[in-house]
């Protein structure tokens, strides 16, 4: 167990000491997708779905999920991000859908891989909220790190 960083010698879950880590500028990049029928799609690309301006709710519960990702997973680290982004593109080959990609940033001793993914999965949730009421058969998939940098680990690109 031990190359798992989350659990001791004992095989116990425990939090990672990061102590004595040096504080570097830290990226991480996801992406994720919510395949929808293309009359669902085409109210969130003209906004004339009637709860609104979906992908702008989308955005904003993003970065809320990231600002809050320490709280929802039991061993991460509270980071003080610096900047986060979310960009939605409308897609319509190969499916209908929505691309959500977010970039998370902090200067600390740890990455913030989680937060961009947190963020993701609860835009990607709150876009099936605002518009299960018309698409019950969406589907989220795709969900994946693109990319991070900083850290001991250095960059990785998928």
């Amino acid at each position: 167990m031990s190359e798992l960083s989350h659990f001791d010698q004992k095989g116990q879950a425990h939090m990672v000491d990061i102590q004595d880590k040096a504080v570097t500028h830290r990226i991480a990049v996801a992406e994720g997708y919510v395949r929808m029928d293309a009359a669902t799609l085409a109210r969130v690309e003209q906004g004339s779905h009637k709860k609104g301006d979906v992908l702008g709710v989308a955005r904003l519960a993003a970065i809320m999920g990231a600002k809050r990702t320490s709280d929802l997973i039991p061993l991460c680290h509270p980071l003080p991000l610096t900047h986060v982004s979310v960009e939605f593109t409308i897609e319509h080959i190969p499916a209908p859908r929505v691309r959500c990609v977010v970039r998370a940033e902090t200067d600390g001793k740890t990455g913030v891989e989680m937060e961009a993914l947190t963020a993701v999965q609860i835009a990607t949730l709150t876009i099936y909220d605002m518009c299960k009421a018309i698409d019950k058969g969406m589907i989220i998939d795709g969900v994946r790190l693109l990319e991070k940098h900083g850290g001991k680990s250095g960059t990785y690109l998928a």
